[in-house]
């Protein structure tokens, strides 16, 4: 049955980054006037409320159904993404797909030894050296949409591709740091689940009836196996086919993609910000950002180390002709796209409330939020100047 279409219309609406982007920086903001408002109490009984079975350790708070469940669609969409690119798009090119991948890998390995470096021997540093090793996409991509419209469709994809990698190694890191214990039996039932999503998949089968159960199934196993459940979603996205049959007018993945994005950036990721982000902030937590190890390894990481390992490893696989530069894209845009990767926020939130215990949480997720901000506005500055270059070079601007 085709949808009205005005409803197609709102949905292609929160298909687009900026949308998506705004949403996002829009729930931001009522956390924190929230957490920091007289009705306080209301929204820390709201995020701690108690929703679910007592089975299969499904009595979560509100908060935590919003980290653990909401966090697992907006996953498979990326692992959707990831997996487009890799057998269809631009990542399917063996020399294009190499920059991203080795830029995603040094904007990890970086902020972590600069995380490390700044806070080594401070309490909680063994785990939240991990806080800064993700790039938010829903963010990013909006900062660049808003900002970088001049910019060739190769900006988008590199960066695309880079935060969607950046975001896979990060939830590998939350299912090697934070798995405290493993059900063998229930991750037996999650691998099984995946193999017959797989199966399914391969024999065409599209009935919605026994994918949805069957999603659902995988979460509660990978939960109940003691993995982060977005690892659900990521694998869910992985197995799901790309290329479309003859008889198809788009692919499986393609088709979950412009259904579930909008529902992804319009209620996932925003509901997830907004029970994430609620911390009460004063002049003397902002002051500890600065003079605190763990938070300030935070703000370096992102700020400094995404712009340096990006832009250095991105400039180590050109030169060893590993990979090739974005085509129609300059070092300076690259640059301004390497600070972008600084802005960690879904992710970087996810993995400090994780690793640290709730005050050292606040102020590390303090820490992510203001690093997000430096980064978003120096690159925006950086992405303004280029995009003037390449509006008045007709698009051909790289320098």
């Amino acid at each position: 049955m085709t949808k009205p279409k005005g409803i197609q219309e709102f949905a292609r609406y929160l298909r687009t980054e900026t949308t998506g982007g705004l949403i996002l920086l829009a729930a931001t903001a009522i956390a924190l006037l929230w957490a920091n408002s007289p009705a306080a109490g209301g929204y820390r009984a709201l995020r701690d409320l108690t929703l679910g079975p007592h089975v299969l350790h499904l009595d979560l708070s509100v908060g935590d159904w919003a980290k653990d469940g909401l966090l697992a669609l907006f996953f498979f969409v990326a692992g959707l993404e990831l997996k487009r690119e890799l057998v269809v798009g631009e990542l399917s090119r063996f020399k294009q797909a190499v920059l991203p991948v080795v830029a995603a890998l040094g904007g990890m390995i970086v902020p972590a030894l600069l995380a490390l470096t700044v806070a080594w021997g401070s309490p909680g540093i063994d785990r939240a050296w991990a806080i800064p090793v993700a790039t938010d996409i829903a963010f990013a991509l909006g900062v660049l949409a808003l900002t970088g419209s001049n910019l060739p469709g190769s900006a988008r994809i590199f960066l695309l591709s880079l935060a969607v990698v950046d975001d896979l190694g990060a939830i590998i890191l939350i299912a090697v740091l934070f798995t405290a214990s493993f059900n063998l039996v229930a991750a037996a039932v999650a691998v099984a689940a995946l193999a017959l999503y797989a199966l399914l998949q391969h024999l065409r089968v599209r009935s919605a009836w026994l994918y949805v159960p069957l999603a659902v199934i995988t979460w509660v196993a990978v939960h109940s196996a003691g993995v982060h459940a977005t690892i659900a979603g990521v694998a869910l996205g992985l197995l799901t086919r790309v290329r479309p049959d003859p008889d198809e007018e788009e692919a499986p993945a393609i088709r979950l993609e412009h259904r579930l994005q909008p529902w992804s950036a319009a209620v996932a990721v925003p509901l997830f910000a907004l029970f994430a982000a609620g911390i009460e902030l004063d002049a003397h937590s902002l002051a500890e950002v600065f003079t605190t190890a763990v938070p300030l390894a935070v703000v370096t990481g992102l700020v400094v180390g995404k712009a340096v390992g990006i832009l250095g490893a991105s400039a180590l696989a050109v030169a060893l002709r590993l990979g090739e530069r974005p085509r129609g894209m300059g070092w300076r845009d690259l640059a301004a796209l390497s600070l972008l990767g600084g802005v960690g926020f879904t992710v970087s939130l996810l993995i400090a409330e994780l690793a640290l215990p709730s005050g050292p949480s606040d102020r590390a997720k303090a820490a992510v939020l203001l690093a997000s901000a430096i980064a978003s506005l120096a690159a925006a500055v950086l992405l303004l100047r280029r995009n003037r270059v390449h509006g008045a070079a007709g698009g051909s601007g790289a320098a």
